[in-house]
C-alpha cells in the first residue's frame, strides 16, 4: 500500500500528507516500526501478511517513479497497489474509494498513473477546496476543529485499508463509501464505526 505525501518534519501534519497518516496508522496497527529508505521511498515490509508498506519520499508530483520501481521488484500489478491520497474535491470528512480510475487533478496521483496507468485501487481522504490558493491550503496545517476530527478519519481509512488487506475489495469500498463521520456532541450511537459489524 502507498500512502502519498511529502516528506520532512514541516509537511508532517499538512493536509497533503494525509495518505501517510493513515499508512503510518495501519503499520502502527500492524506493529510495524523498521523502516528503511530505498528507491525514494520509506519502506516497510510485513512478511506474515504479505504487505509492503511505501511512503514515496520524492515529493508528491513525484510519487509515480517509486511506485513504479517498487511494484516492480515485488511483481505487483497495478490492481495490488493500494494509493492513498488527500482530494480536494471532497468536503473534509468525507473519504471514497474506487477500483480505478483518473487523477482528478491531484499531481501524486497524475504521476502514479504516468507510470502504472489508473487501474489501481484508490482511497480519497477530503481535505476540502478552499476559496483562495489551492496550493497553501493542501500544504498547511488542520486548523483545531479539524485536528479534533482528524483521528476518526484516519481511524476509518486505515479500517478500510485492512479490509482491503484481507482480499475484499467489495467490502472495502461499501465500508469506506457509506461511512460518516461520529457526532461529536455524543448523539448519532447508531452510525457505523471501525470495526463494527455492517449494516443489512
Amino acid at each position: 500500500m502507498v500512502g502519498l505525501g511529502n516528506p520532512g518534519k514541516e509537511y508532517a501534519q499538512t493536509r497533503h500528507n494525509a495518505g501517510f497518516m493513515a499508512v503510518d496508522e495501519v503499520a502502527r496497527r500492524f506493529g510495524i516500526d523498521r523502516w528503511r529508505k530505498k528507491d525514494s521511498a520509506e519502506q516497510a515490509a510485513d512478511v506474515r501478511r504479505g504487505v509492503v508498506f511505501v511512503k514515496p519520499t520524492s515529493y508528491m508530483n513525484l510519487s509515480g517513479t517509486p511506485v513504479r520501481l517498487i511494484s516492480s521488484w515485488y511483481k505487483t500489478p497495478p490492481e495490488g497497489v493500494l494509493i492513498v491520497a488527500d482530494e480536494m474535491d471532497l468536503p473534509y470528512g468525507k473519504i471514497r474509494m474506487r477500483p480505478f480510475g483518473g487523477h482528478g487533478g491531484h499531481n501524486g496521483l497524475r504521476s502514479v498513473i504516468a507510470t502504472i496507468g489508473d487501474r489501481f485501487p484508490r482511497i480519497r481522504i477530503g481535505v476540502g477546496r478552499p476559496q483562495d490558493d489551492a496550493v497553501d491550503h493542501v500544504l498547511g496545517g488542520f486548523d483545531r476543529a479539524e485536528r479534533e476530527r482528524l483521528p476518526a478519519i484516519v481511524d476509518a481509512a486505515a479500517h478500510g485499508i485492512e479490509t482491503w488487506l484481507a482480499g475484499d475489495l467489495d467490502a472495502a469500498m461499501r465500508f469506506i463509501n457509506t461511512w460518516e463521520e461520529p457526532n461529536t456532541n455524543g448523539e448519532g450511537d447508531d452510525q457505523r464505526k471501525p470495526g463494527s459489524p455492517e449494516k443489512p
